[in-house]
């Protein structure tokens, strides 16, 4: 769930982080802060679809902790 919050916070058009981020350096335009974020948006959808295709990765770690 983590993951998928943080997807939404770097995402166009409510992209709070980026946001937040443009505005410590105003001279850069926003559509750079938002091409600038996409390798990371990309490893994160890659990283939710594993998480998705292998549930064990992290319920595995509750069933040894359990």
């Amino acid at each position: 769930m983590l993951i998928t919050v943080e997807v939404g916070l770097i995402t166009p058009p409510f992209g709070l982080n980026v946001f937040v981020i443009n505005s410590l350096a105003p001279e850069v335009p926003m559509t750079e802060s938002f091409r600038g974020v996409m390798p990371f948006l990309l490893s994160d959808f890659i990283r939710v679809l594993i998480l998705i295709a292998f549930p064990i990765i992290t319920l595995g770690v509750l069933q040894i902790l359990g």
